[in-house]
């Protein structure tokens, strides 16, 4: 099973290669991984995807809370919340098939962010699902190159405040 999981960190250098290091060394594979800052600049939020069954996924989560720089882990699998991801596309496009391709990325919510003479690249943001789908629609014109980001993710609703306590009841829900 995938787990996304939320992790809050020190904004220090070194941080990221410990965290990967750990996962490599206990030959865990990271399906996906995002880090930024925060609203505050001394710290950042991993947003890290792992296909793991469950004692694998609470074994990650044992040595994660080992590192220093790590202040919060939460699992956003299994709570009510938004994912996204951004994939940018680079299609081959004709003065023919320019029309549809348009067609298919208004379809999809995309923006064309590039034209060139033989080309387009496209942005589209949303789950992975709808990633997938255009990204298979525009196979039919021939894709040339294809970069996506990692997931991020945030809880449904107003639950936290700055420092990532529920205002209700005191609880940890970053």
């Amino acid at each position: 099973m995938k787990y996304v999981l939320a992790v809050l960190v020190e904004n220090k250098p070194g941080v990221l290669v410990r965290v990967a290091g750990l996962f490599a060394r206990r030959s865990f594979n990271i399906e996906s991984l995002a880090v930024g800052k925060t609203a505050d600049p001394s710290l950042s939020r991993m947003t890290i995807e792992v296909e793991a069954d469950k004692q694998t996924l609470e074994q990650v989560i044992k040595q994660l809370n080992k590192l220093i720089n790590v202040l919060k882990i939460s699992n956003l699998t299994l709570e009510p919340s938004v994912n996204r991801e951004l994939v940018m596309i680079k299609v081959k496009a004709s003065t023919t098939s320019r029309a549809e391709i348009q067609q298919v990325v208004e379809t999809f919510r995309g923006k064309i962010v590039d034209v060139a003479l033989n080309s387009l690249i496209i942005e589209v943001t949303g789950n992975e699902e709808k990633l997938e789908a255009i990204q298979l629609l525009l196979a039919h014109y021939g894709i040339l190159e294809v970069v996506r980001t990692g997931k991020i993710a945030l809880l449904r609703g107003s639950k936290t405040t700055k420092n990532g306590e529920d205002k209700k009841n005191g609880k940890d829900v970053l």
